[in-house]
């Protein structure tokens, strides 16, 4: 597990985290979510020691990850938004690269090549962006950690290919694997993850499971206008509103409307969810 205590960071005197708390659990599929610049990249570059917090503390399983413990580096994979044209044939980058991590199978590398429809002969520096991309998400698969921390992982792919990605997250990390993916691509992504981590610059608007979602909040695509609407979005075929579930009814949520309600109601969706 992964705990987050008063966590604040600035870059020189712009400060972009401030008093940051929650758990991150085993298990799980964190769909972290939040404007430009509230941190989310800071975030996860914090969560796997490549950043020291100016205050606060992050424990990883009884660890510090600034601390940069073989044993900590070993369990843990950070892919962020831009990855690197490695000047090498993918099959052979996975050879000498794996090596790092002792759980790595080259084996689980080739079989998510041939499923992502990625040449292991080709040079990862003559790939296409998105066949790169595709490359280092099968590496970081891979390497069979227990914590993972992806960065927008599916800016750059194509449709068949997001649906891969999701098919591969959910196939080839082990149940007890904490997985936090930072995302402005909700739409990608709704399927898998949960629970949902809104950041805002000097707090966690929600930490929640999508069950609890739903028990708080009513997702209504209907036609008639609720008067408690939190937010309120006109369709075609009616409007998808959001407001308080004080009857106890199940309905599907949706992300862009629960991210769109939370930060234009950020205290009334907090005192629902404390």
């Amino acid at each position: 597990m992964i705990t987050i205590q008063n966590l604040s960071f600035s870059y020189g005197s712009k400060g972009v985290l401030k008093n940051i708390s929650m758990e991150l659990k085993g298990g799980n599929i964190y769909g972290l979510l939040g404007e430009n610049g509230v941190g989310k990249t800071t975030l996860l570059t914090l969560l796997c020691g490549l950043k020291k917090p100016a205050t606060g503390t992050i424990d990883t399983d009884g660890r510090t990850p600034f601390d940069r413990e073989p044993s900590l580096l070993a369990e843990q994979f950070y892919l962020p938004d831009e990855v690197a044209p490695v000047r090498n044939k993918a099959n052979q980058f996975g050879v000498e690269t794996g090596a790092l991590w002792p759980k790595y199978d080259h084996g689980k590398f080739l079989t998510l090549l041939r499923e992502f429809e990625v040449d292991e002969q080709q040079r990862m520096d003559s790939m296409s962006s998105g066949q790169l991309k595709k490359t280092w998400i099968a590496f970081a698969l891979a390497c069979n950690a227990r914590h993972y921390f992806l960065d927008e992982p599916t800016n750059g792919l194509d449709i068949p290919s997001k649906s891969q990605f999701r098919k591969a997250i959910t196939k080839y990390t082990a149940d007890d694997s904490c997985v936090v993916i930072s995302t402005h691509q909700v739409r990608d992504l709704e399927e898998i993850i949960d629970p949902i981590v809104i950041l805002d610059k000097e707090d966690v608007l929600l930490n929640a499971s999508l069950q609890t979602i739903s028990e708080k909040l009513f997702f209504d695509y209907g036609t008639e206008i609720h008067p408690e609407a939190l937010y309120l979005e006109r369709t075609p075929s009616g409007a998808i509103q959001v407001y308080p579930n004080t009857t106890g009814e199940e309905s599907k949520v949706n992300l862009e409307a629960l991210f769109n309600a939370v930060h234009a109601h950020k205290d009334v969706v907090k005192a629902l969810f404390q």
